[in-house]
């Protein structure tokens, strides 16, 4: 027997499950769908390791599901020069797959190697599981599978041929035969029911299996659709024609039908928080995820190799420090920059050495033909082009991969050229010292000069840039001077945001003999930029305390930035309450109001968490120094704070007034951190406020900036998750929230962990999953007991709890919380929590049978929450009206309750909540007639959670079965169920069944 062209890979879907779509990719399988319902025909198209193979399989995971026969052709870089091996190889998965009764013998085709069966999911980067075609097929051959039987004779011998299951004659194979048998062998495929035919890596496909597959596929019947993946090949006119007549200026020599614009779909990178998704889908750390997406540009495949490296480091990388970007990653970016001839990635390597690349900056600097090697490199997805000719790279990667490649000739050639023909002074000093490999004075004070004039313009990113460079710049005999310029690169990098050149500056200063105070201050420079995550800096911090001994004001400092460890990384405000006290005296004896201002405000935040009535005190000596002391939109701590308080207290309107008055001159004139703390605020303030639309718009822009400014993502997710529990989707807050929490427990931020499960357990509360609600809120109240904080307003879980532990049946333990809390809160004064406890209490004596007491109070506090601006407590407090209305069986007032709610919820967009008071309330049917819990009146006497366990047991549950599923003992289970028992008055599961029954 012949055998089939070595290397091919098939793969035949049988018994797959159906599976979510993709990360980030939900829209382009839509539309996917879409056009194959419509045309039967679709082109996935993008670059190297986009995730389009990842896309086809999901979406023949999904035809098989719906019972259609799935063929599934992977083809490699070899099969272009062996004609008709894909044709070959697809005739000999048909016989792989399917048996054909009633052909021939019918005999059933043997089963394919274990190695050429999909064993486990695919990975994004790469295409489905596959492997070589299994020998018992191949010893029995498509012959005996029963393909030809119904073949005439000469398509028969033409097909075998092929197959090299015939010999060859000296004249080959009737092409008009082959044809013909290919086309009826797909035909009588499609006889047995839909087919979905994936080609993977169609730009692979030989010149005569293109043309078969194309005759094949124009006289194939509608049943037959079709998904190609291509990979462009931009460089393609640089290859030999790889068959005489070949074209390669023809556009579809390649293509198994003439695309149009309707069926070609381009595979686009992942954005920044999909790629977030992407890294925790693959259990990677996402804490850097808006680094990684710089760096791999949205590729998935990019991103996952980076991610994988920074899991696999010896030890944690921080955000101070530079991404890892050996190993795998850098071998990928090689891989896509290889294929680029020779010419062209010369031209790429002045762009990534320019500041701000463009085709003519890279020409006048010796690449005349720079036009044209840009284009081709925009065709392979390396750069993007601007109408003005500027270039951007599509990942970071790659400029970094080029640069970290050439040799050193190359480029300060490069640079010295660049430096000749920039317009800009400040950018022609940079390129003057790169092209220099000795330092020297002159030009290094030149570097100074340039990136004070930086600085001046606001190119704050460029100026740290520069301060390093003048630095480094500065000859060894000038060791002082060095110093004093790398404290200033240091500084310059904390103020820019930049952590990487913060942690350089720092470490090459720490390695020269500095004196204390140089060494502090390079020291509080990384921990300025160091964001969320301090855990890993304790050295550091016990180093500036040495080193300050002996110096009152950058003791103060130092204390400064302890009193925030104290807090975000150790979860112990009274320690971070004691650091600020000690920072602001310190400050104030030494004249200095800006570090007083901010230790004050440290200080003010620890006593409002520990329930002092001195906070609003002390934020107001903040402010007065603020004030004073800087204007408006620079480093504004105790402003935000104040804004911040306004929402802790609900007073929405006057924290929102004061809010958008400071935003502006904050992006104008502040830091990245503080618009993003402005943004995050402004999202709860609307949240709270019942703007949904302006909320989720608000999260979405402090997500973008947190990921662009390469921040841990755990606060923006918190905002976010925020957001959508309000007014988008709980389904997407519960996905944020979990984001938040594992975030926060890689950055060992308890502060944010704390409000992460908060949100997360709310969410799962409101989604009807009280068990695992329960479990998180739990250890809320452990993390916030933990860290000693006190007033209830800043994180309003108590009600949460007390609400999920009444619905499993903890009633005592949900009164007992209530009335822990409620005496903090009237001492407060923070009349909003009183009322979301109102709200609990009032369920509590509902499940006790005091409904009239509960319609009551509910009636009261949504009133109250009406009138304090707050639409969606409202709206929930009606929500828990209607359910108590229907414990009393008054199904009038209920259903009106229900309706005012959705009134609410609907003015405000809070779809979420829209859609919860549209729902059938629990114990009722839909449909005319039912009757619900008005026919079984003695269901009113149920609680929550005995309703749902005596629903699992009606419907055939074991105890062990209910237990599982309710996440509670076996006990438990029992205990409820007599409970059960004596208010049905029933005495088996059966007439438990009969009585649930309407």
């Amino acid at each position: 027997m012949g055998r089939a062209p070595r290397g091919r890979r098939w793969w035949t879907v049988t018994t797959a499950p159906q599976s979510p779509a993709p990360v980030g990719r939900h829209e382009l399988l839509t539309r996917l769908e879409r056009a194959l319902h419509t045309r039967g025909r679709a082109l996935l198209t993008g670059p190297a390791g986009v995730g389009k193979t990842e896309v086809a399989l999901a979406e023949a995971t999904r035809a098989e599901a719906r019972g259609e026969t799935v063929l599934w052709l992977a083809t490699l870089p070899s099969d272009r020069e062996i004609p008709g091996a894909a044709a070959a190889a697809l005739v000999a998965s048909v016989a792989a797959t399917v048996t054909w009764p009633g052909l021939g013998t019918g005999r059933p085709v043997p089963e394919p190697s274990p190695a050429a069966t999909p064993a486990s999911g695919p990975s994004l980067a790469g295409g489905p599981a596959s492997g070589v075609l299994g020998s018992g097929v191949l010893d029995s051959g498509v012959l005996a599978s029963g393909v030809f039987d119904q073949l005439p004779g000469p398509q028969r011998t033409a097909v075998a041929m092929l197959c090299r299951e015939a010999p060859i004659d000296a004249g080959g194979w009737d092409p008009i035969a082959l044809r013909l048998g290919i086309a009826k062998i797909l035909r009588a495929l499609t006889c047995r029911g839909p087919v979905l035919l994936v080609v993977d890596g169609v730009q692979h496909v030989d010149a005569d299996s293109a043309d078969l597959l194309r005759f094949a596929l124009h006289l194939a019947p509608p049943a037959l659709r079709v998904v190609a993946v291509e990979t462009p090949e931009p460089y393609a006119e640089t290859h030999e024609p790889y068959r005489e007549g070949h074209r390669a200026e023809d556009p579809h020599a390649a293509h198994l039908w003439v695309p149009s614009e309707a069926d070609v779909l381009r595979v686009p990178p992942l954005h920044a928080d999909e790629i977030a998704e992407l890294l925790i889908h693959h259990r990677l750390p996402s804490r850097m995820a808006g680094r990684i997406h710089r760096a791999s540009g949205g590729n998935p495949r990019l991103a996952l190799a980076v991610g994988r490296s920074l899991a696999d480091a010896r030890t944690p990388v921080h955000h101070a420090e530079a991404l890892t970007l050996s190993g795998r990653a850098r071998d990928l970016a090689r891989q896509l920059l290889g294929a680029a001839p020779p010419a062209v990635r010369e031209t790429l390597l002045l762009a990534a050495l320019a500041l701000r690349p463009s085709a003519t900056l890279v020409r006048r600097a010796g690449r005349p033909t720079a036009e044209a090697d840009l284009a081709a490199a925009e065709r392979a997805d390396l750069v993007s082009l601007s109408e003005d000719g500027s270039v951007t790279f599509t990942a970071g990667l790659l400029p970094s991969t080029l640069v970290h490649d050439a040799c050193w000739a190359e480029r300060s050639a490069g640079h010295a050229a660049l430096a000749e023909v920039v317009d800009d002074p400040v950018e022609a000093v940079r390129h003057r010292a790169l092209a220099t490999e000795r330092p020297d004075e002159e030009l290094a004070a030149e570097v100074a000069a340039a990136a004070d004039l930086a600085r001046r313009r606001g190119n704050s990113a460029l100026a740290a840039e520069l301060a390093l460079l003048a630095a480094e710049s500065t000859p060894g005999r000038h060791g002082t001077r060095r110093i004093a310029r790398l404290v200033d690169a240091a500084e310059e990098a904390a103020r820019a945001a930049r952590a990487d050149l913060a942690m350089r500056a720092a470490t090459d200063l720490l390695a020269r003999d500095a004196v204390p105070s140089d060494r502090v201050r390079a020291r509080l420079a990384v921990l300025d930029t160091a964001g969320q995550g301090l855990t890993g800096l304790d050295e550091m911090y016990v180093h500036a305390m040495e080193d300050s001994e002996g110096d009152t004001a950058l003791r103060a400092a130092v204390q400064l930035r302890l009193a925030v460890k104290y807090v975000l990384a150790d979860g112990d405000p009274e320690r971070s309450r004691t650091a600020a006290v000690e920072s602001a005296a310190l400050a104030a004896s030494m004249g200095d109001p800006r570090l007083a201002a901010q230790a004050l405000t440290v200080q003010a935040r620890m006593e409002r968490a520990l329930g002092s009535p001195d906070a609003e005190t002390v934020l107001g000596q903040a402010r007065a120094l603020e004030r004073a002391e800087r204007p408006l939109g620079i480093r504004n701590a105790a402003q935000i704070l104040t804004i911040r308080h306004a929402l802790f207290d609900d007073r929405l309107d006057d924290a929102r007034d004061e809010l958008n008055a400071l935003l502006p001159l904050v992006q104008r004139r502040g830091s990245v951190e503080d618009t993003i703390e402005l943004f995050s605020t402004l999202a709860a303030i609307e949240s709270r406020r019942g703007a949904c639309a302006a909320a989720l718009a608000h999260a979405g822009q402090s997500l973008a900036l947190t990921l662009e400014a390469g921040l841990s993502p755990g606060p923006a997710w918190y905002t976010l998750a925020l957001a959508e529990t309000a007014g988008g989707s709980f389904a997407r807050a519960a996905s944020y929230a979990r984001r938040s929490v594992q975030a926060s427990e890689e950055e060992g931020d308890r502060v944010f962990l704390s409000r992460s499960r908060y949100a997360l357990g709310r969410v799962q509360l409101i989604n009807g999953d009280v068990a695992a609600a329960l479990e998180t809120l739990r250890r809320v109240q452990a993390d916030e007991r933990a860290q000693s904080t006190v007033d209830p307003s800043m994180l309003r879980w108590h009600e949460e709890l007390a609400e999920a532990l009444l619905a499993q049946d903890a009633g005592d333990e949900a009164l007992a919380l209530l009335a822990e809390v409620r005496p903090v809160a009237e001492r407060l004064g923070r009349s909003t929590v009183l009322l979301g406890c109102d709200r609990a209490y009032a369920l509590c004596l509902a499940a006790e049978g005091r409904t009239d007491e509960a319609s009551e109070l509910l009636t009261r506090t949504a009133d109250s929450f009406g009138r304090a601006g707050l639409p969606l407590e409202r709206g929930r407090a009606l929500i828990s009206l209607a359910r108590v209305e229907r414990r009393r069986r008054r199904r009038s007032a209920a259903q009106s309750a229900l309706h005012e709610a959705a009134s609410v919820f609907e003015r405000a967009g809070a779809a979420p909540w829209l859609a919860l008071a549209s729902e059938t309330p629990a114990g009722e049917t839909a449909g005319p007639g039912a009757g619900g819990e008005e026919s079984v009146p003695a269901l009113s006497s149920l609680t929550e959670a005995e309703l749902r366990l005596a629903r699992l047991v009606g419907q055939g549950a074991s105890n062990q079965e209910a237990a599982a599923k309710l996440y509670l003992s076996v006990k438990t289970v029992e205990a409820r169920l007599t409970r059960i028992y004596q208010k049905l008055d029933v005495r088996s599961r059966a007439q438990l069944a009969t009585a649930l029954r309407p």
